[in-house]
């Protein structure tokens, strides 16, 4: 037992945690996900309601998740085993497990494609316009595979290396690299003709736009791009050391989400409308932006190609490398989930959990690769419905099973002074009604546009 355990490894910093959180957090679902929930949703006005979404619903089930894991020192599965008795508990965390798993089966494919078009803006820009189409064709399967497969022997590669070898190591190098990036491309795309357009559709809301829809959509963007719901956040939780203060390290990682979110939205929108002035499309019959899961493969390899020369390609592979190291943050998160599961319900060496897991999503992801209209299949199922139902199911137990109180035990180790606070007083408001509420009604709208 004690070497499984010493196996699962512990954070050795607050900021590698932090970041390692927000990197788990900050993924595809801010600079691909985001933006196109942006577009198709009235600008400046979803961002506000995503953002105090992410404030009264994402960072109360967050600090839920990290004070579950560090109290348990478990993997989703065997946290709640630890803490509730019956078949209730288990089932949340097996739950969370498979959820991460398939989102990470064609959240993959996805991935490969941002690390592709890395090669394929290269490839434009040394006249190999053959080579370069054969990337852009979302829809080649072979293509697909390949570069899924190349991703998912980086994340195997990260994850072998333990927590603060790996995972830790990784993620405090390239979330700054990725922030830099987000920042030099703004700067440019700023100077740029159209921008502007773009800049006053984001930054100025529309009131008249917002409905049940729109709040609905922001809550469930809010709960993909803080990674809730899923284990992620729980594991990264139970590697914490007592010392650690887990409302300022989540406020952390929310206050990083959102606004690596922004900066994406700054960079995208913008540039959206510089395409435009390039005399690219970026509008459909009704006089709305193009919001699709292809968006940023569709409009913005045009720009970069229409920009041309030097700045054309760096600015070109830029933007693809920053998609990629964003996904391949997410990516090791996913896959330490069932791997964690693994080394503590199992008794498996990281190594072997790290290749055998990451193997068989590979394989599934593979399949995916052949057949990318499953995409939005496990999309709608695991993350749309997924996700909100596994945070209904945490605040559930928390609330009925182990109870706000026993949670604030655990919240105040690290953060001595929290009775001095309002926290004891509004976080189990939160946690047991407010947020259980939103996340049902999401849930239930969710499930009745299915239907319908």
């Amino acid at each position: 037992m004690s070497e499984h355990r010493t196996e699962r490894g512990n954070w050795n910093s607050k900021l590698g945690f932090v970041l390692a959180a927000a990197g788990s957090a900050v993924g595809l679902g801010n600079i691909w996900g985001f933006p196109t929930q942006v577009a198709e949703n009235g600008g400046a006005s979803f961002i506000l309601i995503y953002l105090i979404c992410c404030l009264i619903v994402g960072l109360p089930v967050m600090i839920a998740e990290f004070a579950i894991g560090r109290n348990t020192r478990r993997n989703p599965v065997g946290a709640f085993k630890k803490l509730g008795n019956g078949w209730f508990p288990p089932l949340i965390g097996l739950w969370g497990v498979m959820c991460g798993v398939m989102i990470l089966s064609f959240y993959l494919v996805v991935a490969g494609w941002t690390f592709g078009f890395v090669f394929g803006e290269i490839f434009y820009f040394t006249g190999l316009t053959g080579a370069s189409e054969w990337v852009a064709d979302l829809g080649n399967g072979f293509k697909n595979a390949i570069f899924t497969i190349l991703f998912m022997i980086a994340t195997i590669a990260i994850i072998t290396g333990g927590v603060s070898n790996g995972i830790e190591r990784a993620t405090k190098t390239m979330m700054p690299i990725l922030i830099a990036v987000l920042i030099i491309m703004i700067v440019y795309v700023f100077t740029l003709r159209g921008s502007m357009d773009g800049l006053r559709l984001y930054l100025l809301p529309d009131f008249s736009v917002v409905n049940t829809s729109l709040v609905f959509a922001a809550l469930g963007q809010a709960f993909f791009s803080l990674s809730l719901g899923m284990g992620a956040l729980l594991t990264y939780g139970s590697y914490l050391k007592k010392n650690q203060n887990i409302v300022e390290s989540a406020t952390y990682v929310t206050l990083a989400d959102v606004g690596i979110a922004f900066l994406a939205g700054l960079l995208i929108i913008p540039a959206m409308f510089v395409a435009q002035y390039s005399g690219i499309t970026i509008m459909d019959e009704d006089g709305r932006l193009f919001a699709s899961t292809t968006l940023v493969f569709d409009v913005l390899p045009n720009l970069f190609k229409s920009m041309g020369g030097f700045f054309g390609l760096l600015f070109g592979a830029s933007f693809f490398v920053l998609l990629s190291m964003a996904a391949l943050t997410s990516t090791i998160s996913l896959l330490e989930v069932p791997v964690s599961y693994l080394i503590d319900e199992h008794q498996v060496s990281r190594k072997k959990a790290s290749i055998g897991i990451g193997g068989l999503v590979m394989l599934f992801a593979v399949i995916i690769s052949f057949n990318i209209n499953l995409i939005d299949v496990l999309a709608t199922i695991f993350n749309n419905v997924g996700l909100p139902l596994g945070g209904l199911m945490l605040c559930t137990f928390l609330a009925w099973f182990w109870k706000s109180e026993k949670a604030m035990d655990e919240i105040r180790h690290g953060f001595e002074d929290m009775d001095n606070t309002l926290f004891p007083k509004i976080w189990p408001v939160f946690v047991t009604y407010i947020c259980p509420l939103l996340i049902a009604l999401v849930l239930i709208t969710t499930l009745y546009n299915l239907i319908r």
